[in-house]
């Protein structure tokens, strides 16, 4: 509004100039400008028609190749759920008996010496998602002002949008709108949040798997052994780059036409010093420590007999696996890690179904029981934060 303003005034000057001078020079000017058209005239004027652009051999408008390829990703995604679906149930459901056996673990699980383990397992929700809510804090707080309390409640309603999106985008909408500004950084800020945890996942989950690759399918090839070996630190330090050095992943980002638009986003990951990445990189060890200590409670309250140390490795190599694997929402999780988990212990001699129920018993307490309670935030978050604004 102020660059139009001071373009009127110094329109109106110039007229006023123009008309003080002399009519003949004024005449002349007329004249000469006469048939000139204005550049008013040229924003009035509608555009000219473009002309027909020859027809190019190949494929036309490759913006809209996202738009062709979508439906059959998605259709390949519920293909591999219901194929995960699938094998889950031929493993555990197809032998006979099978319910009343649950039925029968179940009872003893929450009614008998199970129950201990279980209500510790449920004390550690809170312990996880407040480890979550600080983490988003630490990282929200980067990009201006805000309070501990917006931070948890971005955390649960992100939980709840994104129980039902593909790859849980939903989380990212939950906790943007707790923010007033910034919005576009602040998927960067989420992005990096998610980032750590996988990083955790990996590093712990990348140990676990090679325990059984080195116990159960090398232990006759050492060479291999060694190669696995190396593979395996490869790996971890090179899920480290993007995390330290994320101005390589941003200039990467720019090599590929279809991946430039998370480039505003992603700028924000390199304005972190590398003390606030150690303190959000500390915090998801924790929360994923919290995870693994839930999963062993589980694990006691049905009855697995594992040992500690294998029992770690398989927990790891189920949350690995599980992360790798893109899902269409929260529901379709459940699939790839009952179907890892089962797999995984049953190297170590572990029946499906108690590994099984533990697994489906903490989806439900982490997932599903903090969903609901973020659901209830979800009706009223507009007029919430019409009101703090």
């Amino acid at each position: 509004m102020e660059e139009g303003g001071q373009g009127g005034r110094g329109e109106q000057l110039g007229s006023g100039n123009r008309e003080t001078g002399s009519g003949s020079e004024a005449g002349r000017e007329e004249q000469q400008w006469a048939g000139t058209p204005s550049l008013q005239s040229y924003a009035a004027a509608p555009a000219p028609p473009a002309p027909a652009a020859a027809p190019a051999p190949g494929p036309q408008n490759p913006p809209r190749a996202p738009a062709k390829w979508g439906p059959w990703i998605t259709l390949g995604k519920v293909g591999v759920t219901l194929l995960t679906l699938g094998l889950l149930y031929n493993s555990v459901f197809a032998a006979p008996d099978t319910a009343a056996a649950w039925r029968a673990l179940l009872a003893t699980a929450l009614g008998g010496a199970g129950r201990g383990p279980v209500l510790g397992a449920l004390a550690l929700v809170p312990v996880n998602w407040g480890l979550e809510a600080w983490k988003w804090h630490r990282l929200a707080r980067h990009l201006g002002p805000v309070s501990f309390g917006r931070s948890l409640r971005g955390v649960l309603v992100g939980l709840t949008l994104g129980f039902a999106t593909p790859n849980r985008v939903g989380d990212y909408a939950g906790r943007i709108l707790e923010l007033k500004s910034r919005r576009v950084r602040a998927l960067g800020a989420v992005f990096l949040g998610r980032y750590c945890q996988l990083v955790a996942t990996v590093l712990a989950g990348v140990a676990g798997l090679l325990y059984f690759l080195l116990t159960f399918y090398l232990a006759d090839f050492p060479a291999a052994e060694l190669g696995v070996i190396t593979t395996a630190a490869a790996v971890c330090g090179l899920v480290l780059v993007p995390l330290y050095r994320s101005r390589l992943l941003v200039a990467a980002l720019g090599l590929w036409r279809p991946l430039r638009r998370f480039r505003p986003a992603l700028a924000v990951m390199p304005t972190y010093p590398a003390r606030a990445l150690h303190a959000v990189l500390a915090i998801s060890g924790l929360r994923y420590a919290v995870f693994c200590a839930q999963f062993l409670l589980l694990l006691r309250a049905y009855g697995v007999g594992a040992g500690l140390g294998p029992g770690l490795a398989a927990v790891a190599g189920t949350f690995l696996l599980k992360s790798l694997v893109p899902s269409l929402n929260a529901l379709a999780d459940v699939g790839v890690r009952e179907l890892s988990a089962t797999h995984l212990f049953g190297l170590l001699g572990q029946p499906a179904l108690p590994v099984l129920s533990a697994s489906l018993s903490l989806w439900v307490i982490n997932i599903a029981l903090p969903s609901a309670a973020g659901l209830l935030l979800v009706p009223g978050l507009r007029v919430w934060r019409s009101r703090s604004a």
